[in-house]
């Protein structure tokens, strides 16, 4: 999830929302969606639309982290973790691994997506207890709390007034990035089949990466039609899955707008990996 603006087709994408308020939902004729450039991935194979992560770097990870959401945000990496009663916000030397600081959230609460929303505020979901958590990027402190129906699973920041949510279905929610109220929604789809178990996600110059759930598998969506046009094998990435416990999957992915590389990594991962998503 990570902060980004400039997108060629924002204003279309905005009136369309406004529109599907009105109407229930998001119908658009498909909008082309740029992947190249100094901030983006290479385009997938025309073809088939596969794509396959290269690892450039691996970084160490908290092993008893249960990962939930990554931010970079200016070079610095924020992290959000789950489980009742030992959820947090922190932010994390990518470095070394280390905890640089962290705030607890409520013991009744339990921590899911994470993205920046402009301001020196980040924004942190949960999962069950319909609550989104606004925190001082730099102290960590709660400086707001947004209320929403239904479960929080991904966000991120599609542009400066537009918040993508997926909450486990195959529908991803438009929210305002001012108070969160609800401005529309999209079905996302591969070869016209719903795409179920949308989790966190990562926007990027009008992309919207998102992590299936319980897969090593990143979907890239026009988030303007909801069509599926590439999916990112992750299956690659050299984490000793048979030492794992069990529901360690891959959760966790945060863009590099310096490099245009992705940061990945699961829960109760030892390892983060600095990644380039390349085409075949």
């Amino acid at each position: 999830m990570n902060l980004s603006s400039g997108y060629s087709h924002m204003l279309a994408l905005v009136v369309t929302l406004i529109m599907a308020a009105a109407c229930g939902g998001i119908g658009v004729e498909p909008e082309s969606v740029s992947l190249s450039g100094p901030a983006g991935p290479s385009a997938p194979d025309p073809a088939t639309g596969e794509m396959h992560v290269e690892v450039l770097t691996e970084y160490p990870h908290d092993p008893t982290a249960f990962t939930q959401g990554l931010e970079l945000v200016d070079g610095r990496l924020f992290e959000s973790t789950g489980r009742y009663g030992i959820s947090t916000v922190r932010e994390v030397d990518l470095a070394t691994g280390g905890i640089l600081a962290s705030t607890g959230l409520d013991d009744t609460m339990f921590g899911e997506g994470l993205t920046a929303i402009g301001g020196n505020r980040l924004l942190q979901l949960t999962w069950k207890a319909e609550t989104a958590t606004v925190w001082n990027l730099d102290s960590l402190e709660r400086v707001d709390t947004w209320s929403y129906e239904g479960e929080g699973w991904g966000v991120c920041l599609l542009d400066p007034e537009t918040l993508v949510v997926s909450d486990g279905s195959a529908t991803l929610t438009f929210r305002s990035a001012t108070d969160f109220h609800e401005l529309g929604s999209v079905v996302v789809a591969r070869e016209e089949l719903p795409q179920e178990l949308l989790n966190e996600l990562e926007c990027v110059n009008g992309t919207v990466w998102a992590n299936v759930w319980k897969t090593d598998t990143i979907l890239g969506i026009d988030p303007a039609t909801g069509i599926v046009f590439a999916r990112v094998d992750a299956s690659s990435l050299p984490v000793e899955r048979s030492s794992l416990s069990p529901g360690s999957v891959l959760n966790g992915i945060a863009h590099d707008p310096a490099t245009g590389r992705f940061l990945l990594t699961g829960k109760y991962w030892p390892s983060l990996y600095e990644v380039e998503f390349v085409a075949g």
